[in-house]
């Protein structure tokens, strides 16, 4: 594990529980949600941090430094199944990756049902 993931994986564990502490989460939560979803290949249940935007049902993530970090590639090709704990509640949702010309990724997320 590279420092860079050792690091990542250290301030990801800081800052999920912060976002549902009511005041904090308040405020850390106008550009940020926790993602969780099941690993393509570990079948792994991860949860992470991510800054967003959303409109209506849409919800965008900008992944820096993609290269970096291998999370997004369980949305590559068809995409797939994911949670989002927003403010008003947990969202199931379908996420599509894709990396543009310039080597940019978004994840694309369509939010369902309310759980």
């Amino acid at each position: 594990m590279s420092a860079f993931s050792r690091t990542a994986k250290v301030f990801n564990a800081a800052v999920v529980p912060l976002l549902g502490v009511p005041v904090v989460g308040r405020t850390l939560g106008k550009g940020m949600v926790v993602l969780a979803y099941t690993g393509r290949r570990s079948g792994t249940r991860v949860e992470l941090p991510v800054s967003y935007r959303r409109r209506g049902d849409q919800v965008q993530v900008g992944v820096a430094m993609p290269d970096q970090k291998t999370w997004w590639r369980n949305f590559t090709g068809d995409g797939g199944p994911v949670e989002v704990h927003l403010q008003e509640g947990t969202r199931t949702g379908h996420a599509v990756a894709r990396r543009d010309e310039k080597g940019a990724v978004t994840v694309a997320i369509t939010l369902g049902a309310q759980r």
